[in-house]
């Protein structure tokens, strides 16, 4: 079996953490009972590429069940966990092309090999795969019947390539999914952002000045956990209606550029590129604590830091310094990847337990469904949304209410007013 991953010996101890993760993902258990039955992704080919974690391997496992067969590759270079890496291969025998810390040039080489069976369906995290198989190997595109995207990131270039008309197959759009959103991005990127910051720096959150970037549904995950482990959270926004919103919610709204002279640790979660610049970077307070936590490392202006830095080094894992030519210091975590990621183990698997499951429902709604979509950007079909939250109720074992035959009646009448 073709793959490449870090160190094949990893695998027994990528197989305990795999079934961890597992206990906490009810709904893809389901899901997999399931596909294992029907098989319906049968002689389908999927490229994922995705973060290659504990709760990615089980998707993985569940399309395998389906009967696709799955090759996987990493969305990001510092987001890949070796150990599971291993295990899919030597355990589950998917070929995965991935290593924490892979260069440019191998990241890439990886995509091409995920790529290399062609693929009927595409899994993203990003749209990386989507955009290569457009830019670099368009010859690959006539097998494809759909793809799937997890990101906010990933459905802004997809819904550009729809509109300029490029895109030539359907996408689902997971991250519209309100089990998606409201769950991974609010939750998921809250948690694990803090925990990926502690990790790596091992300083108190509480008293500090912590500046969030972008009020979407990862920004306001983000203040929410800072603002909870007692940090005083300013909100920066282009938005007016989201910097509204921030304001409502208790924190304090400034520009960059005044933001920049008070904060203690930084975090964007924006999408967008050069968010913090060397203008931000010249008055931020001596030890200042810089990290991103959107999909791509853009956000902030590292080639721009270090045309100010007289210095750099490295002062603790995942933490470059760099001594400004005012002698201040500004400490970036992760290389300016994603945090969560590169100093911790990404969302907690609860939640990817709904992402997931929407990934998994989405590829078999494309095989189902692929001859009767356009090629555009699409949102995951409501029904498969509500199934989803009621299997994760299910798996929490709580219960709700239904509605009585009067109470529908009344709320499809218009007859009946005050």
């Amino acid at each position: 079996m073709d793959y490449d991953v870090k160190d094949i010996k990893l695998a027994d101890e990528g197989k305990l953490r795999i079934e961890w993760a597992e206990v906490s993902m009810p709904v893809l258990r389901l899901i997999r009972k399931r596909f294992r039955r029907e098989r319906p992704l049968r002689g389908i080919r999927i490229t994922a590429c995705l973060h290659v974690t504990t709760e990615t391997a089980n998707l993985m496992k569940t399309l395998r069940d389906g009967g696709a067969e799955v090759r996987l590759c990493a969305s990001n270079p510092l987001s890949t966990q070796d150990d599971v890496a291993a295990s899919l291969v030597a355990h589950e025998h998917i070929p995965v092309f991935a290593i924490k810390g892979e260069d440019h040039q191998t990241y890439y080489q990886h995509i091409e090999s995920a790529i290399n069976h062609k693929p009927h369906i595409t899994m993203d995290d990003g749209a990386d795969v989507v955009s290569h198989l457009h830019a670099k190997r368009k010859e690959l595109l006539k097998h494809v019947l759909g793809g799937t995207e997890e990101t906010t990131t990933g459905v802004v270039r997809l819904r550009s390539m729809a509109e300029k008309w490029v895109l030539q197959f359907p996408v689902i759009s997971v991250n519209d999914a309100e089990t998606k959103h409201l769950f991974d991005n609010r939750y998921g990127t809250g948690q694990s952002t803090l925990d990926g910051i502690i990790r790596g720096t091992n300083r108190l959150i509480s008293g500090q000045t912590v500046v969030v970037a972008g009020y979407g549904w990862c920004g306001r995950g983000v203040a929410m956990r800072a603002k909870g482990l007692g940090a005083d959270v300013i909100v920066t926004e282009v938005n007016p209606v989201k910097a509204l919103e921030a304001v409502m919610d208790g924190f304090r709204v400034m520009p960059m550029s005044e933001a920049a002279k008070i904060g203690d640790f930084f975090i964007t979660v924006t999408g967008n590129i050069h968010v913090i610049r060397p203008e931000h970077f010249t008055v931020m307070k001596d030890g200042a604590i810089v990290c991103n936590s959107g999909h791509f490392d853009v956000e902030l202006d590292i080639p721009g830091l270090r045309k100010l830095s007289k210095t750099s080094r490295i002062v603790r894992p995942g933490i470059e310094q760099f001594t400004l030519k005012n002698g201040r210091t500004v400490n970036v975590l992760g290389e300016g990847r994603l945090v969560n990621l590169a100093l911790a183990e990404g969302h907690p698997s609860s939640v990817m337990d709904m992402s997931f499951a929407n990934q998994a429902l989405s590829a078999e709604y494309l095989v189902k469904h692929h001859k009767k979509l356009e090629k555009k950007v699409y949102p995951v079909p409501r029904p498969i949304d509500e199934d989803i939250a009621r299997l994760k109720l299910q798996g929490m074992h709580i219960q709700i209410d239904k509605l009585t035959k009067e109470q529908v009646k009344y709320l499809a009448s218009w007859e009946i007013g005050t």
